[in-house]
């Protein structure tokens, strides 16, 4: 059976790491997006191949010093659709498919332009695209305005691209309050219900009650 891939934009750090922990941990292989910090993105890919059970199911790898193929990192600027097009190509080089898209960073147009660059592959597995969002978004809170409208704007695009992306791939959103792990407990859900698009999930720990 074919390995799930998924990639994780912003994935060395913060929610992304912890989604890339969660999803190493339940079979899946992972390519994680950095912006600038090689060394930490290196150290974090060595982390995800120890802990992978992927990792542990290969007794040919074990032992030896050698990188996995289920694990790898590509640097790109998510504000230039360019480089978001070229991490895509990126991936589908190294893994063959693309089953999962999660993307945390820059609002709107990044979510967009990763769609774009990434619809044919997901189409054919009939994978998922997942954003993060914000508690912000859904109720006003924290101290920027400009902020909380882009993650409004983004729980907005999220159905847009839903309805459009059906009926293959699915499009959904997490909006966290200040916490990590049951994000990323979220997104794994997301991931098995193959029945759940369009829809935005609040995380907060009854914050906004």
């Amino acid at each position: 059976m074919d390995v799930p891939v998924a990639l994780i934009t912003a994935g060395t750090a913060g929610l992304g790491a912890a989604t890339a922990r969660l999803l190493a941990r339940n079979g899946f292989s992972v390519v994680v997006n950095y912006n600038s910090d090689h060394t930490r993105a290196k150290a974090f890919v060595d982390e995800l191949t120890r802990i992978s059970t992927l990792q542990r199911q290969s007794p040919l790898l074990i032992g030896l010093n050698i990188e996995s193929p289920n694990f790898c990192s590509y640097q790109a600027d998510l504000s230039k659709s360019d480089e978001i097009g070229r991490l895509a190509n990126s991936t589908i080089t190294s893994m063959g498919r693309l089953d999962v898209d999660h993307c945390l960073n820059l609002n709107v147009k990044s979510h967009l332009w990763l769609m774009k660059a990434t619809r044919s592959y997901l189409d054919e597995t009939e994978g998922i695209f997942i954003t993060t969002a914000s508690l912000a978004g859904v109720k006003f809170s924290g101290s920027s305005l400009a902020y909380a409208v882009t993650k409004a704007a983004q729980i907005h695009l999220v159905k847009g691209l839903a309805t459009m992306a059906a009926p293959k791939i699915r499009v959904n959103s997490v909006s966290p309050g200040l916490i990590l792990t049951d994000v990323a407990e979220q997104v794994l859900c997301f991931i098995k219900s193959k029945s759940v698009t369009g829809a935005n999930t609040v995380i907060d720990g009854g914050m906004s009650l």
